[in-house]
């Protein structure tokens, strides 16, 4: 007979191998040999067969069958992951062991082939490893295909539970008439801010003295976590007191590392803050990409451009500096991070068109699930719809088709849930304001206030909770993309100077 504790240990020993493969797939980004990729392959090959295994294997499905007719047996928390446990289930069991196992094998060679293709600027070289990605995963979506519409709202339904090419097509759309109608504006009636000072050289270690000191001020917790260097950043939560971070330094452009660091620190702080009662369960993860992308793009864009926040911190930076900004006003330095201008590579967009950067990968993956587009034909499509929606065509592959890890790791449905977070992220803030001043918090010493509103509202119920009922509870509301549209006129008028706003009243 089936009892919670032993359900509980079988999970556990289903989570030590899921954080045996996500430290070897930290280790693949971020140090491992080149040579080394067929060997890993094969480890991990062999890791995930056991791992997926025991997720759908007897004992689970023993427990499925037990405490869907005995509930009562379960405690609190038990409910609740048991519902996770049998939620995971239903999606998985269907899939042929074989065909899961040859897609980590994919993936593991198509990180390396991608990593190859970036030195040579040449997508051909990994256009292979990405059809062989596509293929599998179009064979896995008849398994996990319910009741979505199109088969890349399977996909989105991975990353993002409840969403669709429907909502999606809408939502987008209004987001790219209000950037587009933002950047207009910007451009008749707007006073570009002064940036010839960014490119000044910051080295690593200055930059990393300066992010460091900020994030831990943030929440980030270095006792249990870590950053390290890798091509495209991340954050891996391997445990509760193992979230890691990774970014990629420039020191003559200080703004890459600086805010990619505060991004992925807002990744770590969620996973870090979930309640402990979930540790070695499915639970003890982000609900969703798109909640998780809210918290990092919280920490990055709405604190991070935030007047306040850089009048406090202004010093320190110029501190880690070490003279090299000492002859710039704070005025000029805040208003220069916030300049807007159309780029080819989306981590390093500015926050206004970075939505237009994930409209584009949306559409080209609904052309590749929905469409059936030609593989070789994605570099055109690529570069077309960059010069078509922000005015700019990639000179190569690296700084067009090449730029972003995840498709590499076959993460289809993923890209959308950037822009998601940012709209969520602009929803949390308005309704966080109704109980205390964001400019308040960051003018001071203490910024705990924002973590715990934050921790109370998102981050401790992990994947207990869906996106839609987190999003309800904590504003009121439904996902409302018009959040951000007022929050991009407000910063961006300000900084531009345009109307009544004006960079010395944004943030007071």
């Amino acid at each position: 007979m089936m009892n919670e504790k032993e359900l509980m240990k079988e999970l556990k020993e289903i989570n030590l191998l899921q954080q045996t493969l996500g430290i070897l797939d930290w280790d693949i980004q971020t140090g491992m040999p080149e040579k080394a990729s067929e060997d890993r392959s094969e480890v991990n090959s062999y890791l995930y067969s056991l791992y997926f295994s025991k997720k759908i294997g007897p004992k689970i499905k023993e427990a499925i069958q037990y405490f869907s007719e005995h509930p009562n047996e379960l405690s609190e928390t038990g409910k609740i992951v048991f519902e996770k446990v049998k939620e995971d289930y239903e999606l998985e069991y269907k899939v042929p062991e074989e065909l899961m196992t040859a897609l980590t094998a994919a993936t593991s060679t198509a990180q390396v082939q991608w990593q190859q293709s970036r030195e040579t600027k040449n997508f051909a070289d990994f256009q292979e490893a990405l059809t062989k990605n596509i293929e599998l995963t179009k064979q896995l979506i008849p398994y996990w295909k319910k009741d979505e519409a199109t088969d890349y709202d399977v996909l989105l339904n991975q990353y993002e539970p409840g969403m669709s090419v429907e909502i999606l097509d809408r939502v987008f759309q209004q987001v790219k008439e209000g950037i587009m109608e933002i950047r207009k504006t910007l451009a008749e009636k707007g006073r570009e801010p002064d940036t010839s000072f960014l490119s000044r050289k910051m080295t690593k270690a200055q930059q990393k003295r300066f992010v460091t000191g900020v994030i831990e001020q943030l929440g980030y917790d270095f006792s249990r976590g870590r950053l390290d260097d890798t091509i495209h950043p991340f954050m891996i939560g391997i445990n509760h007191n193992d979230a890691r971070i990774t970014t990629r330094w420039n020191e003559h452009d200080f703004k890459m590392a600086v805010f990619g660091v505060i991004h992925e620190a807002g990744h770590g702080m969620y996973e870090q803050d979930i309640d402990e009662k979930f540790a070695y369960t499915p639970i003890y993860q982000g609900t969703s990409m798109g909640i998780h992308e809210s918290q990092s793009l919280f920490n990055e864009i709405i604190i991070g451009s935030n007047r306040s926040f850089w009048e406090k911190q202004y010093p320190f930076f110029q501190q880690c500096a070490e003279g090299t900004f000492d002859d710039i006003s704070f005025t000029d330095f805040y208003r220069s991070l916030k300049q807007t201008q159309a780029s080819l590579i989306r981590i390093e967009a500015d926050s206004l068109t970075y939505p237009l950067h994930i409209i584009i990968r949306y559409e080209i993956e609904k052309m590749i699930f929905n469409e059936g587009v030609d593989v070789a034909q994605l570099p055109t499509i690529w570069n077309q719809k960059y010069e078509q929606y922000l005015g700019v065509r990639p000179s190569n592959d690296l700084e067009g088709i090449l730029q972003d890890v995840h498709w590499s790791g076959a993460s289809f449905g993923y890209f959308p849930s950037y822009a998601l977070g940012y709209m969520y992220a602009a929803q949390l803030l308005h309704a966080l304001e109704k109980e205390l001043s964001i400019d308040e918090v960051l003018a001071s010493d203490d910024y705990r206030p924002i973590k715990e509103w934050m921790k109370e509202k998102i981050h401790q119920y992990g994947a207990s909770r869906k996106p839609t009922q987190l999003i309800q509870d904590a504003t009121g509301e439904v996902l409302n993309p018009q959040y951000l549209i007022d929050y991009m006129k407000k910063i961006y008028f300000s900084v531009y100077q345009v109307a009544e706003f004006s960079s010395e009243k944004e943030g007071k």
